[in-house]
């Protein structure tokens, strides 16, 4: 990779890993659902009428949509809201890997190599670890959210590649028309009115700065970067930067938040960004290098 590229990939990783905490500061006035909603309302329009429609069937459009929009960020904006820290929601929907690895198995035919398998494992085994924190950052239905969301995250995946498209920039925008009426109703039925009363009557800077920086610099910027590089480069090359998401979700939690990084959510971290890693890398490529310890 080029140097800039480089640069690139590591602006993209800071921005979504920051994007945890700034839906935090939406969730002050906001529910999570509307907050979800508006980032996505602005995310595709009007962006929709500058790009070309994919050739693909509206079933996929609809079915990534929802599961994107609602499945994936409305529960995890959820679980932010329900107490689960931005850091650690950042590290656990990481485990959408490890979801997708069984999915691809099950209704893709995929075979699973050692590597993939062990690597999975020892993710698994810094899920179980973060369960044990014990600082205020991570409760119970938080998780429980978070893990549905890495679940949906995986069956995006799946439609993604049933799709069969090659557009993948215009598929996400279009996709997104799918997303608000859903999502504001969600809202309503949770909540009622008062979600959109306090869009009205209380809200404020931040929220204003959250869903303008989720809907642009996460999403819109975010996807179109990250998209040019995984058509430039292998995706081999590429996919092991996302495993500083969580670095920079924490960092940026423990700046605006003061979110404690205790031993054990480094170890939690670890584990899950070892796990993946073993599992991202060929595995005649880790036989090599396992080889070139043995005679080092």
């Amino acid at each position: 990779m080029r140097s800039k590229d480089y640069i690139l990939c590591i602006l993209i990783m800071a921005i979504w890993g920051l994007n945890f905490s700034v839906v935090k500061l939406g969730l002050n006035t906001l529910d999570p659902m509307l907050l979800t909603g508006l980032r996505f309302t602005l995310a595709a329009i009007p962006a929709v009428f500058f790009v070309k429609k994919p050739d693909v069937h509206w079933f996929y459009l609809a079915a990534y949509g929802l599961t994107f929009s609602v499945g994936v960020w409305g529960l995890s904006t959820w679980a932010i809201g329900a107490g689960l820290s931005p850091g650690m929601a950042a590290l656990l929907i990481q485990t959408n890997v490890v979801f997708g690895l069984v999915l691809g198995w099950l209704l893709l035919k995929e075979s699973v190599s050692s590597n993939r398998f062990i690597g999975s494992l020892i993710a698994l085994l810094g899920l179980a670890f973060s369960l044990t924190v014990s600082d205020g950052s991570v409760t119970m239905e938080g998780v429980l959210l978070i893990l549905v969301a890495a679940f949906c995250w995986s069956i995006s995946g799946i439609l993604l590649k049933k799709s069969k498209t090659k557009r993948i920039f215009s598929f996400s925008v279009w996709s997104m028309l799918f997303a608000p009426i859903p999502l504001f109703l969600i809202s309503y039925l949770q909540v009622g009115t008062n979600g959109f009363t306090a869009l009205v009557e209380n809200m404020t800077t931040l929220d204003i700065f959250s869903i303008i920086y989720q809907a642009y610099c996460t999403t819109l910027f975010g996807y179109w970067i990250w998209n040019r590089l995984v058509v430039s480069y292998h995706l081999s090359h590429v996919a092991p930067f996302t495993l500083l998401v969580p670095i920079f979700a924490i960092l940026g939690s423990s700046i605006l938040f003061h979110e404690a990084i205790s031993s054990q959510k480094v170890l939690s971290c670890a584990l899950i960004a070892i796990g993946l890693l073993i599992g991202s890398f060929p595995a005649t490529k880790l036989k090599l290098l396992a080889q070139h310890l043995k005679f080092m």
